[in-house]
């Protein structure tokens, strides 16, 4: 039974720990595309395969922190995503394999897979002047936001040939419009040697708008001349598991409106 307070089990991802000696997580988004074949099973059929595959989801929720999303609708060549963080690399590949290993896992696809690490931001200074009060590696929140959004990202060489007072200048100002928009909180990943890029960036927030217009600010920095890559992006819906699967077909979405 953990002892931790309730608002920071099981919700993204990680404890908010200051330092460069803080505990580091390695956290993993997968991005499933779905064989249109599954479509065409039996109802019957789906609702077994979509019942054993979030039975697999909840048993690893329990052994490390993972959130499941939907972008159905939004992507072509993506309909469901995980993320999954902990303390133990192989735990993902373990958790990986069982959810292969179902029956609805031999009709998903990896599209993508982007793999990083926890750490504390050299930049913490730079964003400590901007008016972040502490480095936040992977953010806690009491209430997960309902949108996310993950791209990898590779700087320039020529950024790391800059002297770090040059760097953490402009990184100052990238912090500072980041600042401007409250309801948008930034996980950041490291994956220098273990991934193609160089680190994921993660956005969790309640409003679509408000995060095209933070990059919208964001492309008029001076150091996003320095970006090599920042592709492809993935939006998507934070659900619990179950429903994230029924958005893969089985049941028709009830829509709402505001009278």
């Amino acid at each position: 039974m953990s002892d931790q307070p309730e608002s920071l089990v099981r919700v993204p991802h990680g404890h908010v720990e200051d330092g460069a000696d803080a505990p580091r997580q390695f956290v993993s988004w997968t991005c499933y595309k779905l064989a249109a074949e599954w479509r065409r099973l039996p109802q019957e059929v789906r609702e077994q395969h979509k019942a054993e595959f979030a039975e697999v989801v909840d048993s690893w929720a329990d052994r490390m922190v993972l959130s499941t999303y939907t972008a159905v609708g939004i992507r072509p060549d993506v309909d469901l995503m995980t993320w999954r963080a902990t303390p133990e690399i192989e735990l993902l590949q373990q958790s990986q394999t069982d959810i292969f290993s179902t029956a609805l896992g031999t009709y998903l696809e990896p599209a993508y897979l982007y793999t990083g690490t926890t750490k504390g931001s050299q930049y913490t200074k730079a964003a400590e002047d901007a008016g972040f009060k502490k480095a936040r590696p992977l953010a806690v929140t009491p209430k997960p936001k309902k949108y996310f959004i993950v791209y990898p990202f590779v700087k320039l060489r020529s950024w790391y040939a800059l002297p770090k007072e040059e760097r953490g200048r402009m990184m100052r100002d990238h912090a500072v419009i980041g600042r401007q928009f409250p309801g948008v909180t930034l996980n950041t990943a490291f994956s220098f040697g273990i991934d193609d890029q160089e680190f994921m960036t993660a956005f969790e927030t309640d409003s679509v708008h408000d995060f095209v217009d933070l990059m919208m600010q964001m492309r008029e920095t001076e150091s996003s001349g320095y970006t090599e890559r920042d592709v492809p992006i993935f939006t998507t819906i934070r659900m619990d598991v179950r429903a994230a699967l029924d958005t893969l077909g089985g049941v028709r979405a009830a829509v709402l409106s505001e009278a």
